[in-house]
């Protein structure tokens, strides 16, 4: 798109838009916690998939402690009943 004139401008109702903005994004190198220090995008890259990784067995290892107590606490009647079955059994009494 052409820029305009003023006088073609005022009959416009748009707001003026300025055609030769530039944003700067080709110096961005985004969000890092090295900026200002030189190190490589794949040691970066490297740094931030350890990272994660290392997060992710902790989380790992909270969850299977959760899910052993609720096996545990899940499994405990099951246990208590075979134990009470086995020592009904055991002392020779007929079921009736």
């Amino acid at each position: 798109m052409k820029p305009m004139f003023h006088s073609a401008a005022e009959k416009r109702r748009f707001p003026q838009t300025d055609y030769f903005f530039h944003s700067g994004f080709s110096e961005w190198r985004g969000w890092s916690a090295y900026d200002g220090e030189d190190r490589s995008a794949s040691r970066n890259f490297y740094n931030l998939g350890r990272e994660f990784r290392i997060e992710a067995a902790r989380e790992r290892a909270r969850e299977m402690i959760v899910f052993g107590f609720i096996v545990v606490t899940a499994a405990w009647p099951v246990i208590y009943m075979v134990v009470t079955v086995v020592k009904l059994l055991s002392k020779g009494r007929p079921l009736q």
